[in-house]
């Protein structure tokens, strides 16, 4: 594995740390993960969810790593990755693939994304990202 590096893609947002009521929904190669922002974080409301929306997806993973094992140093990012909560760009990494869901081979334009959630982390490889904020 090379050197990894991180990019952070939520400077404006944050998801809820405690019940983030997160929900995946996969419809051909776009991957859609919704879930709960943290209520008055950069201007998010009570209740204010949040969608980020996969297109191009080639796999994705749901890791159940929590926050606990991941400051313990056994999360597959501990010790490398900024900090906790974040989501992220990741590169430098040839891309394993155990235990991931295949929907499609990579392509070379394909990017590895890296959400942390307090109780799971879940990984995307795709060509493109985008966000929506939706008010309750």
């Amino acid at each position: 594995m090379t050197e990894l590096s991180f990019r952070h893609l939520n400077p404006n947002w944050n998801a809820e740390p405690n019940a983030p009521d997160v929900e995946l929904v996969v419809e051909g190669d776009t991957v859609q993960i919704s879930f709960l922002l943290k209520p008055l974080a950069h201007d998010a409301e009570e209740g204010e969810s949040a969608t980020l929306r996969f297109v191009g997806c080639s796999r994705w993973q749901w890791d159940a790593s929590d926050d606990r094992a991941w400051f313990a140093g056994e999360g597959r990012y501990s010790n490398q990755a900024p900090k906790w909560g974040a989501f992220y760009e990741v590169t430098g990494e040839s891309r394993a693939t155990d235990d991931w869901e295949i929907l499609a081979p990579d392509s070379p334009n394909s990017r590895h994304f890296v959400l942390c959630f307090r109780d799971d982390i879940i990984e995307f490889v795709a060509r493109d990202w985008s966000l929506t904020r939706k008010n309750a």
